[in-house]
């Protein structure tokens, strides 16, 4: 309910001191964001990685400051409601010329909810709809860069305009060649347009988002080609090459390709934005079908994606009638996993009690997922959405459901009408979100229960288990041990990717030590059921992996022809030797033979 009157002077500096609190926010995340280009430039890939992990806790910080700050200089949290509901139509005046304003709407959302410890169910004070339009927002200061740039080429110089595209970011570190680089990508664009056989149309033009994308050791230039009515993604990936020179060393097209660039399951972007929502909007046309949250979360805006993800949730419960279940596939010893059907995420809680062989805490289990946030996941582990204090119709879910989450979870639940609207709800005091995928176990038993005589049931095996492989490949270049590799822990994507979601044994691999498992000291130690030597906590025996995974002589067989390095400890010490001598290794979003590097010149 908005005030029929604005009486209070003190709502007014309230607002503002939230909003300086917020801008506060952008502009550090933005110098950061900025700062990125300088580190790509001179090479330095650990500064890198160290800002992107460092990044993702400037929100939280924020926000805490704002909270000391209103508390400390208008006591805010014992102020009256008519101040709050005062507070927030001021804050609503401030935001009419914001260039980011749905990022300042959650920035007030988060401040309101710690001060008045309120939930987002509970709460009426905080923006559970945009009051602000992000359409057609730009920043028209004379010395701002437009949010893109468009070029518009004939058949003749559109080799010399993507020269020009190229340079005109202004990279401080000089190309090996460009002039040859660009041909490539010239070749690539006239097979994927079919140049030689299309009209150009009058409206033939390249549009460019002016910031590069950073992440880890690479930059992507990301547009679109406009003929007619067909509009092509595209991104260029531009990396160092041996001599240390500039490359641009592959170009991807289509919404598949950009897809997987911006896959829930990577590292957040570092891109300089005076206006995110219309990067969103720009990137939304070129990969319609990912949500605005997930770009938000691509973005690093993180807290921005969890607002819209959580609008967007409700507005399928609203429109959606089927229940909450236990989700399929074998059950965790640690996690208890829900989902909805209707609905693409699952729901995981922390279970108040493991079996014994699981030594973790809740808060081992928190700090885990905390670390797969802040690292670079590389395409092989999935984003998490954390949230706090979730209310779900309690008629939307199954009471075998209940009766799960009462039995393993007990702490985490509370049944009640607690907001006291005549509705009794289901309470999650603490839960993670994730992009739901077909198990893989489940996913690869469907291939062997076809039998060996099935054609396509042996592609999908062979497929998976090199995918697999790949995966524990990839997290190894990470300097990541997933710790449990059982195929239940990891699942399929709708891109055919593997990807790691179970991270409650997951360590560094530098932390680990790989060790061949001792010879038998006599006969009695071969034939004994029991292990005769000693183990210490973080000891990691790559042999024994066999006998859990490989127990099909189909999925033995494709294993062994290709990861069965996998299964050897020098394998693993050489990769955490070669980390700990500080090497960086390559992890690529885009398959090998993509490569310009494969291109005859």
């Amino acid at each position: 309910m908005f005030p029929q009157r604005l009486d209070s002077p003190l709502a007014y500096a309230i607002a503002k001191a939230m909003m300086d609190g917020f801008n506060r926010h952008y502009r550090l995340f933005r110098t950061e964001s900025a700062r990125a280009k300088h580190r790509f430039e001179t090479a330095d890939w650990l500064g890198q990685q160290r800002a992107q992990r460092e990044r993702i806790e400037f929100y939280d910080l924020r926000v805490k400051e704002c909270v000391r700050r209103l508390e400390k200089e208008f006591g805010a949290g014992s102020q009256p409601m008519e101040v709050w509901h005062q507070a927030k139509f001021h804050y609503i005046g401030l935001l009419v010329n914001h260039h980011q304003p749905e990022l300042a709407e959650t920035f007030f959302n988060s401040v309101t909810c710690k001060i008045l410890h309120r939930t987002h169910f509970h709460n009426d004070f905080i923006f559970v709809r945009p009051a602000v339009s992000t359409e057609y927002i730009e920043n028209d200061e004379p010395a701002a860069k437009p949010t893109f740039r468009a070029y518009y080429p004939t058949r003749e110089t559109l080799h010399q305009t993507l020269i020009t595209i190229v340079e005109n970011f202004q990279l401080q570190r000089a190309f090996a060649h460009l002039e040859r680089d660009t041909r490539h990508v010239l070749a690539a664009v006239q097979a994927r347009l079919a140049l030689d056989q299309v009209k150009l149309r009058a409206n033939f033009q390249i549009q460019v988002l002016t910031s590069l994308f950073f992440r880890n050791k690479g930059a992507y230039l990301v547009g679109k080609i406009i003929n007619g009515f067909t509009e092509v993604p595209f991104a260029l990936p531009i990396l160092h090459d041996h001599q240390g020179k500039l490359t641009i060393d592959a170009a991807l097209f289509g919404e598949e390709d950009l897809q997987i660039l911006f896959s829930f399951a990577r590292a957040y972007f570092m891109v300089d934005m005076e206006v995110p929502s219309a990067y969103v909007q720009f990137l939304r046309s070129l990969m319609p079908r990912k949500p605005r949250a997930e770009i938000y979360n691509a973005l690093g805006l993180a807290k921005q994606g969890k607002t819209l993800f959580y609008r967007d949730f409700l507005h399928h419960l609203k429109h959606s009638s089927d229940q909450f279940r236990i989700a399929p596939g074998i059950k965790g010893m640690v996690m208890l996993v829900f989902d909805l059907p209707s609905f693409p995420y699952v729901f995981k809680l922390i279970k108040d009690f493991y079996p014994a062989q699981k030594d973790t805490t809740r808060e081992q289990v928190k700090a885990k997922y905390m670390l797969v946030k802040q690292h670079d996941r590389v395409g092989r582990m999935a984003d998490t959405l954390e949230y706090s204090e979730v209310a779900f119709p309690r008629d939307r879910f199954s009471d075998e459901l209940i009766a799960e989450i009462e039995k393993f979870a007990p702490s985490q639940l509370e049944i009640s009408d607690r907001d006291g609207d005549g509705q009794t709800e289901v309470i999650i005091k603490h839960l993670y979100i994730e992009r739901r995928m077909i198990p893989l176990n489940i996913y690869l038993q469907e291939a062997l229960d076809a039998g060996p005589g099935d054609a396509h049931a042996r592609q999908q095996i062979e497929r998976c288990v090199i995918e697999y492989g790949n995966t524990i490949k990839d997290l190894v270049a990470a300097n990541i041990f997933p710790g449990d590799m059982l195929w239940k822990n990891f699942g399929i994507t709708r891109h055919g990717k593997v990807v790691f979601y179970d991270y409650d044994e997951i360590e560094y691999l530098t932390d680990c030590n790989f060790r061949r498992v001792p010879a038998p000291r006599n006969e009695e130690d071969e034939l004994s059921g029991e292990i005769w030597y000693t183990v210490g906590p973080r000891d990691v025996f790559p042999e024994t992996f066999g006998p859990f995974l490989l127990g099909s002589p189909q999925v033995r067989d494709v294993f062994m022809q290709h990861h069965a390095d996998l299964l050897d400890p020098a394998f693993w010490q050489e990769h955490k030797e070669r980390i700990q001598a500080g090497h960086l290794l390559d992890v690529f979003p885009y398959h090998q033979e993509r490569r310009f590097v494969h291109t005859p010149a």
